[in-house]
């Protein structure tokens, strides 16, 4: 127990490069500099994208007929669950709504099979309507006919549908006065399992014959509802569409209803960069670096099915989106194709270029790396074994990687839902029905797993400040890795690791603080994880069921092999770094203060000697 103060002298404080005082705060501040050169260069890249110009020819798109169309379809076929009859019903009715020898469009159909989540395998649909043009290069217009069947679907999406025909219809016979025309070829196609991640586009992007030619996507989906119009242009990967795309959808969608249209804002599309993900089906397209966005009323997540009916339609707001589509495939006519897609954020009718802003999150890095690798030098200088750190990190990740070993053996075995590896949709029920028995045998099994690994993690004896430090020391130097791996993956993903790495680089600073202190700072920086299960519980209306549905999105695929075991390698980091703070740290014991083997560890070496032996015998026998 350190002495009293004298009374009238203030207490000294630690010598800068001591185990007391072991980070380098100069070194921390001079080095953040260099964010302000980023954030200089970043400010230079900022421009505003101005609209293409408007079609020559004026629109006429029949809203009373696409509110007629949307009532047929909902009265007919209210379940339109892809795989069941009524799907298909849906399919051939749309077919009737476009005869060749009335409208001349060429019509083609695509069908195939596939495993949705929480229908099993199920047949699935596409049909394509095809006006010819003159250019090579193509504009897709596409609607989704499928809603998840709890509801009539009349905006998500008759509506969408409705348009879609109408907008074939009146480019299908430009010689009409008054219909529009365009020198491309337009696809209008309608896909099926649109609410089950966008199926129906993945399919279409894989094996059409266009989809090496298409120059811009245009998705309608719920377009009918009573909310403000507003445009989707996340991914599926860190890119963006053609800023002068976006920029010509927000000017034809203001010119038909008097407002510019909403988007997400700049914290929610750096969250869509760092995390791509989308419910609606620009999102493959935008991966492939092909400018596509869609027009909804539904923001980011599509419309309740549940009162989904046909009552519920705004005819005026049908009709606006309806007529700025079709004006914004009438501006798209003459764009040319341009493969390959940046990434870009809009901030107020500007947009921000994405590899400065990746430049900025790399730089607020630069001042954590250099601190760590100093913290490392003074350990170094001082001879503070890392030994033992390494060993307790090392049990540790050993630990988290099991547990992802077993949650992938649950989901070889089934025990998660099963499907493609895309955007589960949340208003089903698998989004929401916890497996409750296989997360709790999970938690079990990780549990027992756990009482293994501890025998060598808890504290045996009071622990130095060389070991204290050293502990912490291995932990950053994991989180330092974790980090250059994530910019390896998406840069842009480093949003949700840079509140960590640089609040808990001062843990060891603190680490005589007292406990409530140091558990506090930990606390702090579970800030980016906690903005991105916040995103999803807020963004998404997933509320409390977001954890598991960051679980089914690894269990089903969407989040790759790669992504999941940086976490698990950044979750045992993290895991030495709250021991540290809450006093519970020990280094991995030596030979001596080990104790005895328990009957599992006995078997198991017992099974390694009994290899091992075998491998010195030559069981060929010599001639």
């Amino acid at each position: 127990m350190a002495a009293p103060t004298p009374s009238g002298r203030r207490r000294r404080r630690p010598r800068r490069g001591s185990l007391a005082r072991p980070v380098n705060g100069r070194l921390y501040r001079a080095s953040l500099l260099l964010t302000l050169v980023s954030g200089l260069l970043l400010a230079f890249t900022i421009t505003r994208p101005m609209p293409l110009a408007k079609p020559a020819l004026p629109g006429s798109f029949d809203t009373s007929s696409a509110v007629a169309l949307a009532q047929d379809l909902t009265t007919q076929y209210p379940d339109r669950a892809p795989g069941s009859i009524g799907a298909k019903g849906a399919a051939d009715w749309f077919v009737d709504q476009l005869p060749p020898q009335l409208y001349g469009l060429k019509l083609t159909r695509s069908s195939w099979t596939q495993d949705l989540a929480g229908l099993g395998r199920v047949r699935l649909r596409n049909i394509a309507a095809v006006a010819p043009g003159q250019s090579p290069d193509v504009i897709v217009v596409m609607a989704h006919r499928d809603d998840v069947g709890t509801g009539p679907g009349a905006n998500d999406n008759a509506s969408g549908t409705a348009a879609l025909i109408e907008l074939a219809r009146s480019f299908a016979q430009p010689e009409t006065s008054g219909r529009a025309a365009s020198p491309q070829t337009i696809v209008f196609l309608s896909t099926d399992a649109g609410t089950y991640g966008g199926l129906g586009a993945v399919h279409f992007l894989a094996t059409s014959p266009f989809r090496k030619r298409i120059a811009a996507v245009i998705d309608l989906d719920a377009i009918g509802g009573q909310g403000p119009a507003s445009i989707e242009i996340a991914g599926d990967s860190p890119h963006s569409p053609s800023p002068s795309v976006v920029a010509t959808a927000i000017a034809r969608i203001a010119e038909q209803t008097g407002t510019s249209p909403r988007h997400v804002g700049f914290f929610g599309q750096l969250i869509d960069l760092a995390f791509p993900y989308t419910l609606y089906e620009q999102g493959p397209f935008v991966a492939a670096g092909i400018p596509a966005v869609t027009i909804t009323t539904g923001g980011n997540r599509p419309p309740a099915a549940f009162g989904d009916a046909i009552e519920g339609l705004d005819a005026t707001r049908l009709g606006q989106l309806g007529a700025a589509a079709q004006q914004l495939t009438g501006s798209l006519a003459g764009l040319e194709l341009s493969p390959g897609s940046s990434s870009y954020v809009w901030v107020g009718g500007r947009v921000v270029r994405g590899w400065a802003i990746e430049l900025v999150l790399i730089t607020l890095l630069v001042p954590f790396a250099l601190a760590v690798v100093d913290l490392y030098a003074l350990c170094r200088r001082n001879r503070i074994p890392l030994r033992g750190a390494g060993g307790a990190l090392r049990s540790r990740l050993l630990f988290w990687l099991f547990v992802g070993a077993v949650f992938t053996c649950f989901r070889l075995l089934g025990a998660w839902p099963s499907g493609p590896a895309r955007p589960v949709n949340p208003e089903t029920a698998v989004a929401g029905d916890w497996p409750a028995i296989a997360l709790i045998l999970l938690g079990v099994i990780a549990g027992l797993g756990w009482l293994l690994a501890r025998q060598r993690l808890t504290v045996r004896r009071p622990i130095t400040a060389e070991e204290d430090v050293a502990g912490y020391t291995v932990a950053l130097l994991a989180l330092l890795v974790v980090a250059l791996l994530v910019i390896a993956v998406n840069a842009f993903a480093l949003l949700f690791v840079l509140p960590a790495v640089n609040i808990w680089l001062w843990l060891p600073q603190i680490r005589i603080a007292r406990a409530p202190v140091r558990v506090l700072l930990f606390v702090a920086g579970l800030f980016g994880p906690a903005l991105l299960i916040g995103s999803f519980a807020w963004r998404y209306g997933l509320g409390f069921d977001a954890p598991w549905y960051l679980l089914e999105l690894v269990g089903v695929g969407y989040v790759t092999p790669a992504g999941f075991v940086i976490a698990l390698v950044g979750t045992a980091a993290a895991c030495q770094l709250a021991a540290g703070a809450a006093g519970r740290y020990a280094p991995y014991p030596d030979a001596s203060e080990r104790g005895p083997r328990g009957p599992f560890r006995e078997l198991v070496r017992s099974v390694a000697v009994g290899v091992r032996s075998r491998r010195r015998v030559d069981p060929t026998p010599t001639g």
